[in-house]
């Protein structure tokens, strides 16, 4: 099991979601980041996680704090390769840990979508 935060110090609950900064990989219990080399996924796919969570983001303009145009579009692109990568994620580690995707929706909420 991975080392966490949590009571027991170990999880069997992950769950990928990105992030500024920080590995995509967390516990679901307590919310822990996790070393993405601690998980026992092949270097490729460690690899497509990290270049997943590098563009983290490449919806906003950090400069302006505002949403780059077709941004919504950006980050729908980025959760549906965040969701396939989750999926392989899954069939890597079945057995060892549950794995959830956990979907970015900070575009909805530069655009006001969260106040609807």
């Amino acid at each position: 099991m991975a080392e966490c935060c949590c009571e027991q110090n170990s999880t069997d609950k992950l769950k990928i979601e990105g992030d500024m900064a920080g590995d995509p990989i967390w516990c679901s219990r307590c919310g822990c980041n996790l070393n993405l080399d601690e998980i026992s996924l092949s270097a490729e796919l460690k690899e497509e996680l990290s270049e997943w969570m590098v563009n983290y983001g490449s919806w906003i303009d950090w400069d302006t704090d505002k949403l780059v145009p077709n941004g919504i579009t950006l980050e729908a692109e980025h959760n549906k390769q965040g969701m396939k990568l989750a999926e392989k994620a899954k069939k890597g580690l079945t057995g060892k840990y549950k794995i959830k995707f956990s979907p970015s929706t900070s575009a909805r909420m530069y655009a006001g979508f969260d106040r609807i």
